[in-house]
Parts: structure tokens; C-alpha cells; sequence
């Protein structure tokens, strides 16, 4: 058995910057086959850096408090409003890129399984590629620096974001 506090996770936020707090619970509990962090978002922010999908996890977002937008589909043409309370699952494949739409705090968590960690082989985000000069999947790694790097899986094209 593993015991904690919201407050005694470590706060560990996305390099990109886009949200104010993530602290992931899972890493905390010791768990493997699930993922669980908490955010609080500020107006604007998100839970991750843009559309993206993991091939081999199912996400389940709770908004607890406030209000998430999130984009749906690979050319990001649906949204879906998720208001406190309110619980949204994106299957394996499943575009997505949830934002605080609304005008507080949002208090929410990511759920994820199987697995409490990415296979960073299997995510693909949705950016503009400079070589293709259009928006296309990239394949996303993470370099001992703790940055971002895209590979476009079109041109093979790479940048750390």
C-alpha cells in the first residue's frame, strides 16, 4: 500500500510550458500499469503541449473544477466542452488536446492505461513540419535535457521544441 497528498507530489511540468501545475500521482503511488496526474490549469493553459494521440494508451480526462475544451481528431475539426464533474475517455489513436476554456482555475486529472509511463515511440503530435510547410504527425522523443524533439513522418525532418 502507498499513501500520499496532492500537496506532497513533486510538481514535474511539461517543457513546453503550457500549463501552470501537473503533479503525476502515479510516480508518487509507485503504480506501473496505470497513469494518474493531477493539473491546475490557469485560463489558457492546457494539459499538454498540442494535438496529439498515444498509440498505446487510453486517456480518461475528470474536470473536478472549471472547464476544458478539447479538440478533437486527427485535423482537429471537433470540440467537446467538459464542465466540472464531467469525465471524457479518448481510445488509443485518438487525437486530442484538452484547454482550460473557461474563466478560473481548472482543478482536473489524466488517467491513463495500461502502463503508468509513455512509450514515447508510440505518440504522435499533430505540428507544422518547416520542411513540408504544412501541419503533419511527428513522432516525439525526449532528449537528456528533459526537451522535446519532433520528427516529421513525412520528410523525417527534426527540431527540439
Amino acid at each position: 500500500m502507498e499513501h500520499t497528498s496532492i500537496e506532497d507530489v513533486e510538481v514535474q511540468n511539461n517543457p513546453l510550458g503550457v500549463h501552470s501545475e501537473r503533479r503525476p500521482v502515479s510516480d508518487a503511488l509507485g503504480t506501473d500499469d496505470f497513469a494518474m496526474n493531477f493539473f491546475r490549469l490557469e485560463p489558457g493553459d492546457s494539459f499538454s503541449g498540442g494535438l496529439h494521440t498515444h498509440h498505446d494508451q487510453e486517456e480518461v480526462f475528470y474536470v473536478e473544477e472549471g472547464e476544458a475544451t478539447f479538440t478533437v481528431g486527427r485535423e482537429g475539426d471537433e470540440q467537446i466542452t467538459v464542465e466540472s464533474r464531467e469525465l471524457v475517455r479518448f481510445e488509443p489513436g485518438e487525437f486530442q488536446q484538452g484547454t482550460n476554456t473557461g474563466e478560473r482555475d481548472l482543478i482536473g486529472w489524466a488517467l491513463g492505461a495500461p502502463n503508468s509511463k509513455h512509450d514515447w515511440d508510440e505518440l504522435e503530435s499533430i505540428v507544422y513540419c518547416r520542411d513540408c510547410e504544412t501541419e503533419t504527425g511527428h513522432g516525439l522523443s525526449l532528449t537528456d535535457a528533459g526537451a522535446f524533439e519532433l520528427t516529421c513522418l513525412e520528410c523525417s525532418n527534426s527540431f527540439v521544441s
